[in-house]
């Protein structure tokens, strides 16, 4: 808190004793706390709205901002579409601007969707890097693989990308590490067939990093753990912190649960401070499982 200096009136006496006063005597008002991530916004864009079985869209940061974090929103599909990328641009030596997401139907659907991309913005961020990690390539039912930053930096966001499967395969894991009171340094990336392929493919997982920012944590919400078709989640930044990225976690599921949403918050003009997961049943499911919202905070 800025600390707010008293202004009094001296006399020509006591203005003399304080000319004689040493240095160590002067009050210097105290600095506020910096923001972590000043002039964070989230900007959106969506794809055309048809039956179309493929859809793409790109957000892309205001001039003068870099991508922090990511996220999606598949409009109309209800658990038939999934998205198969999630691909934040930049690399190892460049920060990114920009997000790509692209979904494919899982199964024929007869309606019409669309997939909207949301960007998450700041002004520069020192230190700002996208790094990635594949996993194998071959066509067992499950991969795992994890985007670990470069020694020294912390995670602000998240991004993945399936390859060879189009539509054919879910995330169920699209974890940060790190806790409440621990920044996150790390994304893992679990995916499985939704259904039976022989189909050759694999993961990449995408770690937004960073020099070390201020009150850098990781948030988790969970959902109610039964056997409902659909689940929703929001995990809502502490007080004073602003949403860099996020994640999600579908627990319970193994392939039959598909993220519809992964919805920052805020707008244009507005710093998000949240995030939310929702989650429909891709083919109808008997058993009991939940969904978990992971929210990426740092100091406002």
């Amino acid at each position: 808190m800025r600390q707010q200096k008293e202004s009094r009136r001296f006399g020509a006496r006591a203005a003399v004793l304080l000319l004689g006063l040493t240095a160590a005597a002067v009050v210097v008002p105290a600095s506020p706390a910096s923001a972590a991530v000043p002039g964070l916004v989230r900007v959106t864009t969506t794809s055309a709205t048809n039956s179309n079985d493929f859809h793409t869209t790109t957000a892309t940061c205001p001039a003068g901002k870099v991508l922090t974090g990511t996220g999606y929103e598949l409009n109309g599909a209800t658990g038939e579409a999934v998205v198969d990328d999630l691909r934040p641009n930049g690399g190892p030596a460049v920060a990114p601007t920009a997000v790509t997401v692209t979904a494919y139907e899982a199964d024929a659907y007869a309606g019409s969707w669309s997939v909207t991309a949301y960007a998450i913005c700041a002004n520069p961020v020192a230190g700002l890097v996208r790094v990635s990690a594949t996993s194998v390539n071959n066509s067992n039912d499950f991969r795992s693989i994890t985007a670990a930053c470069p020694a020294g930096k912390v995670l602000t966001g998240t991004g993945y990308e399936l390859n060879g499967v189009t539509g054919e395969a879910v995330v169920d894991d699209f974890r940060p590490n790190g806790g409440a009171a621990a920044a996150p340094t790390s994304v893992n990336v679990g995916a499985y067939e939704a259904d039976v392929t022989g189909l050759n493919w694999d993961a990449t997982a995408f770690a937004i990093c960073a020099n070390p920012l201020p009150g850098l944590v990781r948030i988790s919400a969970l959902s109610a753990s039964n056997s409902a078709d659909f689940r929703g989640i929001t995990a809502t930044c502490p007080a004073g912190k602003v949403l860099t990225g996020a994640g999600y976690e579908v627990d319970g599921a193994t392939g039959e649960a598909v993220v519809d949403d992964f919805r920052p918050n805020g707008g244009a003009a507005t710093a998000p401070t949240s995030d939310t997961v929702g989650a429909y049943e891709e083919d109808a499911f008997a058993g009991n499982w939940f969904a978990t919202s992971y929210a990426v905070c740092a100091t406002a």
